[in-house]
């Protein structure tokens, strides 16, 4: 039998998916499960390793049942994930130590201002293309290493082993601690703080730096290869899993943007614009991050330029769930069009500090600009337009650094759904806004890494073919108003800056 589906695995910050294409990147079938997010303390944001596995195990069955298949239909597996999210279990009993500390965490701030202090926040960027900050995974493995009793111990025994979720997800998936297979891919690794941007291997001096024993590394593999197969306990048993994108990254794939200056920006828990650098690595001088694209198999590395927002769709489900003021996702948009205008409101969302480009782990979200003649349509209207502010930030900061104007955006994500917030976004930007016909881009380019690797796609060239544009915004604003609101914007963002004391709880 020839097998006829590439399944995507998709585990992300709020839920776990898989979801089945077919040879033209079309969904086939999706199954999809939400995990608790668990919040202890201000700043602390947790998922536990085992919800999320059982759900992955439960998705991949929803994903063939929905489409009435089995295994045998399935060419091969592709997995993508909330990167920096770190989890570090027990190679022997498969046991996490403690939850997962997610990539929005925000408690290893004071260990990250104590490096800092030493040679300053950038002072690993030629290394590793990253500045310092709790986002990334070195400082959560520390800190985990540090406050559960008897972990540190364990993890230079050799008893522990650290991962993103690719690598906790694969490693159970080939068979747990029955020869489960750990690694990684280029993407993931580059987001830890740990690894050599060039070389593309762990760095024993970053991992000293940060007291991470080099034997709780997974191994760092390209992006599109054949790692291993499901075990027999899974029910994707004897299929290859052969390709691994961090969220970002398998977006940018899926986008098929494989030219150098191509970008593409994707709306969900956060907001991710990144931009295509080509084979050698751009260090950022305006607050961007430099990361790993892809890689496939026995090929040079392609790098990109990301900026990297903290809050943007979370915010959307914190006026839902915290404030009630709308009672669905959904709703945001029908009551932000309830007015013509902000009324002069301006909302940042700095709810974990403010990511690129300024990277302020002590700056809070603030609400500016109130009178009396505000209502919920001023304060919804405004939430949305700090999504398309925040990515025009960044986009100037990657004009500024590539040396190049960008002229156009490829966008997904569930928030471009949002007809108003996309119009905005182009109009903000200056430039034309593009929504592809399959905007489940991220669970795509993982699929397409996978079928890449087993042959059921001919390379780069046929995610290119597959690609089609859906829906385009044109921006429609003149330029002294978009000058007008990105400078009140500006003025807003400068409220939220120095807002934690050492006092503060």
């Amino acid at each position: 039998m020839t097998s006829k589906y590439v399944m995507a695995i998709d585990q992300g910050t709020t839920s776990s998916r898989a979801i089945i294409f077919d040879h033209d990147g079309q969904i086939v079938s999706v199954g999809q499960l939400e995990h608790e997010q668990i919040m202890p303390h201000a700043g602390w944001v947790e998922h536990d390793p085992r919800e999320i596995m059982g759900n992955v195990r439960k998705v991949i069955g929803l994903a063939l049942s929905n489409a009435d298949i089995n295994r045998h239909d399935i060419a091969a597996v592709g997995i993508t994930n909330q990167r920096e999210t770190t989890v570090v279990w027990d190679r022997n009993t498969g046991e996490q130590v403690y939850n997962a500390i997610v990539w929005q965490d925000t408690r290893t701030a004071p260990f990250i201002k104590e490096l800092a202090a030493d040679g300053g926040a950038d002072r690993f960027r030629h290394a590793t293309g990253l500045g310092l900050s709790p986002y990334f995974s070195g400082s959560k493995i520390r800190w985990i290493l540090d406050n559960v009793a008897g972990a540190r111990e364990r993890a230079e025994a050799g008893d522990l082993l650290f991962g993103t979720t690719d690598s906790w997800v694969v490693w159970n998936l080939t068979g747990g601690v029955n020869g489960g297979i750990h690694i990684t891919d280029v993407t993931n690794a580059s987001r830890t703080l740990l690894m050599d941007i060039r070389k593309l291997e762990w760095s024993e001096e970053q991992c000293a730096v940060f007291g991470v024993p080099m034997s709780m590394l997974p191994e760092i593999k390209s992006s599109s290869e054949i790692y291993g197969y499901g075990s027999k306990n899974s029910l994707i048993i004897d299929t290859p899993i052969a390709g691994i994108l961090g969220d970002q990254q398998a977006a940018t794939f899926g986008q098929a943007c494989f030219e150098k200056g191509m970008a593409k920006n994707t709306y969900g828990t956060g907001c991710f614009m990144l931009l295509n650098t080509g084979e050698e690595p751009v260090i950022s001088k305006n607050g961007l991050l430099t990361t790993v694209a892809y890689q496939l198999a026995g090929q040079p590395a392609v790098y990109a330029l990301e900026g990297s927002i903290a809050v943007t769709g979370s915010l959307i489900q914190w006026l839902r769930d915290q404030l009630g003021i709308i009672s669905t996702a959904a709703e945001v948009e029908q009551l932000a069009t309830s007015v013509t205008d902000n009324g002069g409101v301006y909302f940042v969302p700095a709810f974990s500090g403010l990511f690129a480009p300024y990277w302020k782990d002590d700056a809070r979200g603030a609400i500016v600009g109130l009178t009396r003649y505000n209502n919920r349509g001023h304060i919804a209207r405004a939430a949305l337009e700090a999504t398309a502010f925040q990515t025009a930030e960044v986009l100037e900061a990657m004009n500024a650094d590539s040396g190049t104007e960008l002229t156009e955006l490829r966008v997904d994500g569930g928030m471009t759904a949002n007809a108003t917030l996309m119009q905005f976004q182009a109009n903000i930007l200056g430039v034309d806004v593009v929504i592809p016909e399959v905007t489940e881009t991220t669970a795509l380019g993982a699929a397409y890494a996978a079928g890449i690797a087993v042959g059921f796609w001919d390379g780069e060239a046929d995610v290119v073919a597959n690609w089609k544009e859906n829906r385009r915004f044109t921006p429609d604003m003149d330029q002294a108003e978009r000058e007008r609101q990105l400078r009140l914007w500006k003025k807003a963002v400068t409220r939220t800056f120095d807002w934690v004391d050492s006092d503060t709880q």
